[in-house]
């Protein structure tokens, strides 16, 4: 192999790259990024057998080949490199990287042993508007949960139908759910996603526009756009039932500016116990709204916000941060929180807008 390569674009291929390797020590060679040249194309190729991705990046082509490399020593080579021609050639299994004043050689793994990134069926295949996709996704990967003893819940469930793409995530002690109205959407898809591969797609096509081509097995879904190819497992589980426990209605209704209520829990979490806890009280005949919290080794603190109030007196005490991170996802000026009584959930979501609903369990008094 030789080539000459833009760094700005291998280095873009690379370091994403090697965000997906693997760790496994009794598996080195998932440590490797796998540079494959042909065509007048370089394929950055990784994978950590649970999502893998390869990028397709345009070269001046003067021989093929194909090499494996560690991924984190060509990432952090790349970037003390300060300009922009980049020759690679193969040596006797090597990696030479060459500039006009760099000259460096790595050395390379047995590319034989470099598995093969899954080629989803076209089962199911539908294009989705890129950032419709990153929006949902957004909107509630943080409620899922970061253990892996319940996999259906440690995941982003999505449902695509010709109507509406619906994104939802849940940990057990929170929910949030964001629905768009489908834009050509011709295929019905479910399907869960793990939590920590969410990141990677996020990640991976976050300053990109367009469509992304969506394909998807029973065990396997891919995402191809524009010389990118990115491929997750999937989730073998069903997840919860969720929207039987959002409540149909309320006896408590508050609508309160959304950044009032960022600000509030921000200076209460500075006052909040090891559980995070703040103590929320709406009274309608009152007409107070308050958020307090209190801390035997530091003090207290307590809040009220202006706030449209009705219903019945309420006090719930809420983990701060599962409150302040369903706020992100509210795109309105105003927030709607919407009460049962204590010990249940309170609902949010956008004024004047159904389509994201986050649902959030009180603290055990």
């Amino acid at each position: 192999m030789k080539i000459s390569v833009s760094k700005n674009k291998l280095q873009y291929a690379v370091s994403r790259a090697e965000r997906m390797t693997g760790k496994n020590l009794s598996l080195p060679i998932l440590s490797t990024i796998l540079l494959l040249a042909s065509d007048d194309v370089l394929k950055v190729r990784s994978t950590n057998l649970d999502i893998g991705i390869e990028f397709e990046v345009p070269v001046k082509m003067k021989k093929e080949g194909i090499i494996a490399v560690p991924g984190n020593l060509l990432n952090n080579l790349l970037s003390y490199i300060n300009e922009d021609d980049i020759v690679l050639e193969e040596e006797k299994g090597n990696l030479s990287v060459k500039t006009r004043k760099n000259n460096s050689l790595i050395k390379g793994f047995p590319y034989e042993d470099f598995p093969t990134l899954p080629v989803v069926s076209a089962e199911k295949t539908s294009p989705f508007p890129v950032q419709t996709l990153l929006n949902g996704l957004k909107s509630v990967w943080y409620s899922a949960s970061t253990s892996d003893i319940k996999p259906e819940i440690s995941s982003v469930f999505i449902s695509l139908n010709p109507e509406y793409s619906t994104f939802v995530a849940t940990d057990s002690f929170r929910l949030s759910e964001k629905k768009i109205q489908s834009q050509g959407n011709k295929e019905d898809l479910s399907i869960l996603v793990p939590l920590r591969n969410v990141a990677e797609i996020i990640r991976v096509f976050e300053d990109k526009n367009g469509d992304v081509m969506i394909r998807s097995d029973k065990n396997q879904i891919s995402f191809h756009y524009d010389g990118v190819y990115l491929t997750s497992r999937l989730i073998d589980g069903v997840f919860p039932d969720y929207k039987q426990i959002i409540p149909k209605t309320s006896t408590t209704d508050a609508v309160v500016l959304k950044q009032d209520l960022v600000n509030a829990l921000k200076v209460s979490h500075l006052f909040a116990d090891k559980f995070n806890q703040v103590v929320l009280t709406i009274d309608p005949s009152a007409k107070q709204f308050t958020i307090a919290s209190k801390n035997a080794d530091i003090g207290e603190h307590s809040v009220s916000l202006d706030a449209a109030l009705s219903g019945e007196p309420v006090t719930l005490r809420f983990n701060q941060r599962y409150l302040a991170d369903c706020l992100q996802s509210v795109a309105s000026d105003s927030v709607s929180l919407q009460c049962n009584g204590e010990a249940r959930p309170v609902v949010v979501r956008n004024v004047g807008d159904r389509s994201f609903t986050a649902l959030v369990m009180p603290l055990n008094t």
